[in-house]
């Protein structure tokens, strides 16, 4: 199994903890929306693209933030 090296992990989130993160308020959660928008812009449809996961990634923490706190109509 491969090892994952925790200081280059610590360098990328510290980059990376302010784009994806898992919503726990309104402002945050449209803060996602309006990152998912910029990435669908830039994407499209490639899914070959380099931060199509990314935009996958962020579609579910979406997801799942609109299934614990948005009723249904």
């Amino acid at each position: 199994m491969p090892t994952i090296d925790i200081e280059k992990t610590q360098q990328a989130w510290t980059n990376l903890n302010q784009i994806v993160f898992i919503p726990r308020s309104e402002s945050e959660y449209q803060k996602l929306v309006i990152m998912l928008d910029n990435l669908i812009d830039e994407i499209g449809e490639n899914e070959n693209h380099s931060l199509a996961s990314l935009m996958e990634i962020i579609g579910i923490l979406i997801e799942n933030y609109e299934q614990e706190n948005v009723p249904e109509l």
